[in-house]
């Protein structure tokens, strides 16, 4: 038992030191890179192996990093769209092949796009539309009116109607409306918002999912900031709104490690929800996208990772998930500019070479 104990303790403290040294080569990449708080993890599927947030909440303040804190995940949200919709495609709500106009006939008349496209083309881009972002001058908020979910219906009935298709071929269409639509598909099958579909899946998952920037609804939790450092003040942005099932959710690390590690527990065949190979076609299914996943081999080490990453404006976040080594790395930074986005790479490529990820 003594020995046992002994051992136990020895293994905490390499554990310890071993996450410090990566502390402070983080810590010196922030200051480097001009990020006021960078919030990192590495993950097994049944293990938390390193964790820290470390900075400031707010840029010229003493509010303190701190796990509990909130990032808006951007693009990163449609890792949770396309969770839920496979989801509700497995209860047999909603089908793949399910049709948008056949939800929403009323729209298909006013609409110059001349395919009805299925829930599988919009959650895996292939859905050859134009894009759109919150930068985009056009729709005005004066055009688009009613409750959250009315301005997601009107928006996309707006979008319909101005764009056609794109009729260059593509492998993939990268468009923010395509996860607006499937949002709607989604809602329509299950007659709940889409904020109601996410905090149900966080109360099955035990993860406190949130929508829009994390300091209007507390100034306590992380300001985002632009490529001139300047913090984005509280308020509510009608156009995330618009975007909420492409790129509105904020949640902290910690939580964001529990949905990572259910992706990873999966793909490792631990899942009473899908099966290895149906969390597989999830993530490396198709070419380049699958469903909310993006896929690579790292060309120096042969390793295949699924990835996702977002850039809402005032923020920066990374996850990258590598089956073969059953490891995962997610780090979240309050800024973004391409200074602090090199920043993010160089802390990715150490933390995978140190867990040999």
């Amino acid at each position: 038992m003594k020995k046992n104990h002994l051992f136990l303790l020895l293994s905490l403290f390499f554990s310890f030191a071993y996450s410090q040294k990566n502390n402070r080569f983080v810590d010196s990449i922030r200051i480097q890179h001009n990020i006021p708080e960078v919030a990192y993890a590495v993950v097994s599927a049944d293990s938390i192996l390193e964790i820290s947030a470390l900075g400031n909440k707010k840029i010229g303040t003493d509010l303190k990093a701190d796990l509990s804190d909130k990032f808006r995940l951007g693009s990163i949200t449609k890792t949770v769209t396309s969770y839920i919709a496979a989801v509700l495609v497995k209860e047999g709500k909603i089908n793949w092949d399910t049709k948008f106009f056949d939800l929403y006939p009323e729209l298909k008349s006013k609409s110059n796009a001349d395919i009805d496209f299925t829930l599988k083309d919009f959650i895996t881009f292939r859905a050859h539309i134009p894009t759109w972002s919150y930068g985009n001058e056009t729709p005005t908020q004066k055009e688009i009116k009613g409750n959250d979910q009315q301005q997601r219906y009107e928006f996309m009935a707006w979008f319909f109607k101005q764009n056609k298709i794109i009729s260059e071929k593509q492998e993939v269409y990268w468009s923010n409306p395509s996860y607006v639509a499937a949002g709607l598909m989604l809602e329509k099958a299950t007659g709940k918002s889409y904020e109601t579909l996410v905090k149900e899946l966080g109360r099955n998952l035990n993860i406190d999912f949130g929508f829009g920037q994390p300091n209007v609804m507390d100034v306590n939790q992380p300001w985002g900031h632009d490529e001139n450092l300047k913090p984005e003040k509280p308020a509510l942005n009608y156009k995330l709104n618009w975007l909420s099932s492409a790129g509105n959710i904020n949640v902290s690390l910690p939580d964001y490690c529990k949905f990572t590690q259910m992706h990873l527990q999966g793909l490792l065949g631990k899942s009473k929800v899908f099966s290895a190979s149906e969390f597989d076609m999830i993530h490396n299914g198709l070419p380049e996208f699958s469903f909310g996943w993006y896929s690579e081999t790292d060309k120096k080490t042969g390793i295949n990772y699924s990835f996702h990453y977002g850039n809402p404006g005032t923020f920066l976040t990374k996850v990258y998930i590598c089956k073969a080594s059953n490891r995962a790395f997610i780090i979240f930074a309050n800024v973004q500019s391409e200074e602090a986005d090199k920043g993010l790479m160089l802390i990715l490529d150490e933390l995978k070479r140190k867990y040999n990820g």
